[in-house]
């Protein structure tokens, strides 16, 4: 069983939806004792990364997450806001601490061109940084995805960035370490080549 850690910040019912596409059974959670019985865990996300953090702490999910994931290695896959919340530290509306899993800031765009608005909005083209198992299945042509943000991670570990994007700027899409595998992108909103990256977590064996 999939679970879908629900912190009260987001897409928790789109990635419920997309999960029952592929035929997976999954369930919507904000109990961290649910969380022991799930094989592998999701935390997707859409909002503001301090408000996050708080909601994760106020229902006991930093701690469950990091039992989970951290000591257990139990599959897990992060998305947006989801992947921001891995870092140590954030800028958004002022400085707020993350899970601190890796060594990495969350910072706003600063893309060089006035033309490019902010939040990036839309479907962009990504380009692998590693040869994934989440990638598996993928055509070169499939790396298109859909984004919707303002903020960015920053890894100092350049072993940790698992695919790039640029919007005006190069930055990072998606991260990879052992069983930890987070998207800025959506896949849940990325059509077939999402659901590839779904359907690959769901059997994935980190």
């Amino acid at each position: 069983m999939i679970a879908i850690v629900d912190y009260g910040m987001g897409n928790v019912r789109s990635v419920m939806n997309a999960l029952a596409w592929i035929g997976e059974d999954a369930e919507v959670t904000d109990d961290p004792r649910a969380l022991d019985d799930a094989d592998r865990l999701i935390l997707p996300g859409v909002g503001a990364f301090g408000d996050a953090m708080e909601n994760l702490r106020r229902r006991g999910l930093v701690e469950a997450l990091h039992r989970q994931v951290q000591e257990k290695g139990k599959p897990f896959l992060a998305v947006c806001l989801g992947l921001q919340l891995l870092a140590k530290t954030s800028t958004e509306h002022g400085a707020h601490e993350g899970l601190g899993w890796l060594d990495a800031d969350v910072v706003r765009f600063d893309v060089g061109d006035r033309a490019l608005k902010i939040p990036h909005m839309g479907w962009n083209d990504v380009a692998p940084d590693q040869e994934h198992a989440l990638f598996t299945g993928l055509r070169r042509d499939q790396f298109v995805f859909y984004f919707v943000h303002s903020f960015h991670i920053v890894c100092r570990n350049a072993g940790d960035v698992a695919a790039t994007c640029t919007y005006g700027r190069p930055f990072t899409a998606a991260v990879g370490r052992d069983n930890v595998f987070a998207t800025q992108f959506h896949p849940e909103k990325s059509q077939d080549s999402g659901i590839q990256i779904l359907t690959n977590f769901a059997s994935w064996k980190p």
